[in-house]
Parts: C-alpha cells; structure tokens; sequence
C-alpha cells in the first residue's frame, strides 16, 4: 500500500538505506505471503514454536522478572496472528522516521524489521516443507518438525534469527533505560492517536513497559542464545529429544 512512500524517500545515512531496503523486502513479502496458500499454515507452524519456546524456557517464563518481557516477544516480536496494520502504519510513516530519529536508533528498527521478516519466511518454509509431506499441521509432533527442520535449505538464516534476537534485544535493554523515552511516548499518545497511529504507539509502549521490568537482561538473552543454538544442534544431530535441555543451560 505505501510501497512506493518507500521507494522514493530521501535517505542519506548507511542506517537509513539499511531499514528502507529491508522496509521494501519485508513489504513484498507480506504481499506475497497474503496471497500464498499456505498463509493459514504459517499461523498454525508460528503457534506451534510460540507454545515449544514457552515450554523450552519455562523458567525463565514463569519468572516474574522475566516473564513480561519473555510475553511480549512471542505474542508482539513473533506474532502468530497479523500486524498488517501496524506494519502498513510503519511503511506509512517512514518519511518521518529517517528525518527525525537518530542513526543508532534506525539501526535497531532495522533489526527489527529483519527479525521480523527472517521468521515470518522461516515460518513459510517450514509450512510448505511440513505440507510437501503430508503432516497435518495442527496435530504436529516434535519429529514432524525435526524432519522438516531437517530438510530445510535455510539453516544459516536461522542460526542469523538467533543472533538477530541477541544484538536487538541488547539494543533495546540499552534504550529502555533511559527514562526519556518513557516520557515520550507519554507525551505522543495523543498525537499518536490523531494521526491513526494508535497501534504502532501501543506496540512502542508495550515494548518499552516489558523491558523495563526485566531483570538482567544480558543475563537472559544469553541464556535464551545458548539454549536454542543447543536446541538447533540437537535436532540437527537427531537427538530423541531436541528441546529437552540439560539443567544447567
């Protein structure tokens, strides 16, 4: 809808032509993903890991210094239902965003983007290797998706979205602490709200809310890589239960 809003803004830093690259990726993607059959498949494969990761880490979800934060990436960051909305809204205002934010902060909305739009096309890939082999999605077992897993060409796009979760949450734990983004997005609700840009405002608030409330958060996210490189390894190697970890990781 705003692709061409994309196409034709100025940018003048390397951070800018980064996240309008990746804003237009991201965009025919989402094209291209509402019009494949496989669209309701890429809900069901994304519910699926959402419940895996809950139970893979469910010490740390359950852990009231982690768990709001933990929340908000797997039902905002990797969300098994539509943002359509919210990402047309970022598409609409990315004028405004390369005039006005600075560069670090471009940078993290890029890997943001690119968070987005590797597990959305993971999420796709999957779905169509889980369908090649007639596995009925919603009644998937662990070596139904191992299998597929398995036989996926995107490994080193996934070993890139475990990385990307480190380097973006590292990025937005350092922005959180700053009490004046807080007082920002108070400060702009209103203006959010006339300018129909209520969702994208809510999505910022939730985010800054559940990082704030998080306990040692370089803590966690190394936690959080560790586990799914070994959860990765282990699939890989054909281990009988890949995402029963050992105690101490």
């Amino acid at each position: 809808m705003y692709r061409e809003r994309l196409v034709v803004t100025d940018v003048r830093t390397d951070s800018a032509r980064k996240l309008q690259g990746l804003l237009i990726d991201y965009h025919d993607f989402r094209q291209h993903k509402a019009a494949h059959p496989r669209l309701a498949d890429t809900f069901r494969v994304a519910e699926w890991q959402a419940e895996r990761l809950r139970n893979t880490h469910h010490d740390l979800y359950r852990h009231p210094g982690y768990h709001t934060g933990l929340e908000f990436l797997l039902t905002d960051l990797y969300a098994p239902t539509s943002m359509t909305r919210r990402d047309d809204n970022v598409d609409r205002v990315f004028p405004k965003l390369v005039k006005w934010l600075p560069d670090n902060l471009l940078e993290t909305f890029a890997g943001l983007v690119e968070l987005n739009l590797i597990t959305q096309q993971l999420d796709l890939e999957m779905a169509e290797q889980l369908v090649m082999r007639g596995i009925v999605i919603a009644g998937m077992s662990d070596a139904d998706y191992c299998a597929a897993f398995c036989a996926s060409a995107e490994l080193a796009r996934r070993e890139r979205q475990i990385l990307l979760v480190a380097d973006v949450g590292r990025q937005l734990d350092r922005y959180v602490r700053n009490r004046t983004l807080g007082w920002l997005l108070s400060m702009t609700r209103g203006p959010a709200e006339m300018a129909d840009l209520s969702d994208l405002h809510s999505f910022l608030h939730r985010g800054y809310s559940a990082f704030r409330q998080m306990d040692e958060v370089e803590a966690l996210i190394e936690r959080l890589v560790t586990r799914e490189q070994q959860v990765m390894e282990n699939i890989l190697q054909g281990h009988p239960q890949p995402f029963r970890l050992p105690d101490h990781l």
